[in-house]
């Protein structure tokens, strides 16, 4: 006898489904909303993965395998642009020397032996790494502190924690999707979204991090104008464009420029270097 599920089990099992798709994604987000703190520096409230000493403890952990990815960490010993790189960064700290600053003590900058890849980044904590690709392309002390107080925003912001937080909640809810749908191309489909959404916080953060940047150049004396400049040097690096480097999550150049060109004027009432 041919075994069959009548219609009224089938629509009862995609009832189901979408029962425990939204006890799914409520407990999702209500994990995320949990992560909500305030930022005792900025005052402002976000969700994120890890607590400072966390984070600290995880950029120190990672610190060491990232930078033998990337030809490895030039001794400050014995080189004066290493030596440079932490002295302008050190700068730039201390300009915020703050008790509500829990990195303070933590962070450290390294300039990274690989002479191919023009790129700076920094890690949860206040590790911070730019290549010699990239610091061989400046032209004044003024654009390594611009590309360091980015990266310094990073950190300040926490944008790597929060970054985390919210890549956690989108699995889940993608994990949601799947089960509710029973089908695995919605589930991809939903994953696609996700990135896309993951992108959009990815610019948002770039942006931010570029106030901060300019804010922290122009405390310590150097001028926020020398940041256009390194935008074009980062665009003409990449070919004129968005390559696979440093913009492959960045803000379109030629948009991010306009933008760090309106914050000067805003903030200032200063025209940009021509």
């Amino acid at each position: 006898m041919p075994i069959f599920r009548s219609q009224n089990s089938r629509g009862g099992q995609f009832k189901m489904r979408l029962v425990i798709a939204g006890v799914l994604a409520l407990v999702a987000i209500g994990s995320y909303l949990m992560k909500y703190e305030k930022d005792d520096l900025t005052g402002e409230y976000r969700a994120v993965a890890m607590k400072p000493d966390q984070e600290i403890r995880m950029g120190l952990a990672a610190a060491p395998e990232m930078a033998q990815q990337m030809g490895g960490v030039i001794d400050p010993r014995y080189d004066k642009s290493a030596q440079h790189v932490k002295m302008v960064g050190r700068k730039l700290v201390a300009a915020y020397k703050t008790d509500a600053n829990p990195y303070l003590e933590n962070f450290d900058f390294h300039l990274l032996n690989d002479t191919k890849m023009v790129n700076a980044f920094a890690l949860p904590g206040g590790q911070i790494f730019i290549t010699k690709a990239l610091y061989d392309r400046f032209e004044s002390e003024d654009q390594l502190a611009g590309v360091l107080g980015h990266e310094i925003g990073h950190v300040r912001y926490r944008h790597a924690s929060e970054h985390m937080a919210k890549g956690q909640l989108g699995q889940s809810l993608v994990g949601a999707v799947t089960v509710g749908a029973g089908d695995m191309t919605a589930g991809q489909l939903a994953n696609m979204v996700n990135q896309m959404i993951q992108m959009k916080y990815g610019r948002q953060d770039e942006s931010q991090s570029d106030g901060w940047g300019l804010e922290n150049m122009h405390a310590c004396g150097y001028d926020p104008r020398q940041m256009i400049r390194v935008m074009e040097i980062l665009k003409e690096a990449s070919g004129g464009g968005g390559g696979p480097s440093i913009f492959a999550t960045h803000p379109n150049p030629d948009l991010r420029i306009e933008q760090i060109k309106a914050y000067i004027a805003k903030r200032w009432n200063t025209l940009p270097l021509q």
